[in-house]
């Protein structure tokens, strides 16, 4: 059901597609942007439409999460599509693709089809799946993507899961370029990552654990943008983590080659030396790098190199992450903390406001042939209304989420979610002393 129209007073309107950044008023209508622009409803509202004062505050299009983990069906005491899609809210998240990596995996039609029929019933954002590239995500034979497209896949992907098989993604890349579907890979080297827990460096000599060297990522990458350069198709890694990987997109870029890559925040805002004393909420995949690739992925984001800016959301439950760090499950949680942790380089002067929504919004939009991610007029009335200048620190136990498996505790941000609207609905509302 969508509510009643919204009109959006005292605004910083910021459009990342158009490269609006300017104040003014918005109107909902149906679950649809009917006007805005400067000036609008300056002085006052129309009667007879709710009216959100948004205090200077930025209303931007709502976030577009390219890489969430769900869980459901099959582990749903991690999470939920209800408590992921509460969790986004929360975040400023109106769009979550989601990955193959369920259980059973997505698949097949049925999955695909049960996917979009939970997310109808249960979820307050909007979800899309992504389906796999291979049966069961096992990297043997491919799926039927065709019908899966047709059934409401957005692209393909093995999830967390490298397709390693080098003739198999070229052929999945040939039948994708024949029908313009999106292929996206884990870039990690199985062989090379194989038994490896963090980085491999200094820091895990000293901690006593095995190393994944950042060659299996780059190895890997290169591999995929020759396919790409061979086949003709669009391509997107799910997530860069190293200095090279960067230098190696940006040249498969300068070639013309239909690439693009996302990079999750903890990847541009925690060092490997954040593991500290074994803390497994810091054990992701690709692991945690140096400052060094720290500063070589916001180098990619502030020049265009890196298109997209995604969660990389992984719930996992107490039992997962309280082993050794070698046994610890993978992962953490991210729609939350997306925003504001993406907002400290914009803080630090190092990236623009403009650019980093850009990465959060119509870029993967775009990528993924999806209406949304832009202010204009007749758009969907997706929106995130936040105040970039709030001090405050991360909770952990307050998340919606089911699962609370982040290294963020007591972190200092900046930048907190007000409001997010999702069809001209209010799903999400934290504004201070308003119902």
């Amino acid at each position: 059901m969508i509510d009643r129209p919204i009109a959006f007073r005292n605004a910083r309107l910021i459009d990342p597609a158009s490269g609006l950044d300017k104040p003014g008023g918005l109107l909902t209508v149906d679950g649809r942007i009917a006007e805005l622009g400067p000036g609008l409803f300056a002085y006052a509202a129309p009667p007879g439409v709710e009216t959100v004062d948004c205090k200077g505050w930025v209303l931007a299009p709502g976030l577009v999460d390219m890489r969430v983990f769900l869980r459901e069906p099959g582990q749903e005491h991690k999470e939920t599509i209800k408590t992921a899609s509460l969790s986004a809210a929360a975040g400023g998240v109106t769009t979550m693709i989601a990955m193959p990596n369920t259980k059973p995996p997505i698949d097949d039609v049925s999955l695909v089809d049960f996917m979009e029929r939970r997310a109808r019933d249960t979820a307050s954002v909007r979800i899309h799946p992504m389906a796999a590239i291979t049966k069961g995500t096992q990297g043997k034979e491919l799926t039927e993507m065709g019908l899966l497209t047709e059934a409401g896949a957005v692209g393909f992907t093995d999830g967390e899961v490298a397709l390693a098989d080098a003739r198999l993604m070229r052929r999945a890349m040939s039948y994708a370029r024949t029908f313009d579907f999106l292929i996206s890979n884990h870039v990690e080297e199985p062989a090379l990552a194989a038994g490896g827990a963090m980085n491999s460096g200094a820091v895990s000599t000293r901690l006593g654990l095995s190393g994944i060297p950042a060659a299996a990522e780059v190895i890997m990458l290169e591999r995929d943008l020759r396919l790409a350069e061979l086949t003709g198709c669009r391509y997107h890694a799910a997530s860069i983590s190293t200095a090279e990987s960067v230098a190696v997109l940006r040249r498969g870029r300068e070639r013309g080659l239909k690439i693009s890559a996302a990079v999750a925040p903890y990847h541009f805002t925690l060092t490997e030396d954040a593991i500290g004393e074994y803390r497994t909420f810091c054990k992701v995949s690709p692991p945690l790098r140096t400052q060094v690739d720290i500063d070589a992925i916001l180098a990619g984001l502030a020049d265009g190199t890196i298109e997209i800016i995604a969660s990389c959301h992984a719930p996992q439950d107490q039992e997962g992450k309280r082993q050794t760090f070698a046994q610890a499950r993978i992962g953490m949680v991210g729609l939350e903390t997306l925003l504001a942790l993406t907002l400290a380089p914009v803080h630090d002067g190092k990236l623009d406001l403009v650019t980093v929504l850009r990465a959060m919004t119509c870029n993967p939009a775009r990528l993924l042939g999806l209406d949304r991610g832009r202010l204009r007029k007749g758009a969907p009335a997706d929106l995130c209304l936040f105040d970039p200048g709030l001090a405050w620190r991360i909770d952990p136990e307050r998340f919606r989420s089911k699962s609370k498996n982040s290294p963020f505790e007591d972190h200092p941000v900046k930048g907190k979610v007000m409001l997010t609207v999702v069809g001209g609905k209010i799903v999400y509302d934290e504004r201070p002393n308003e119902a």
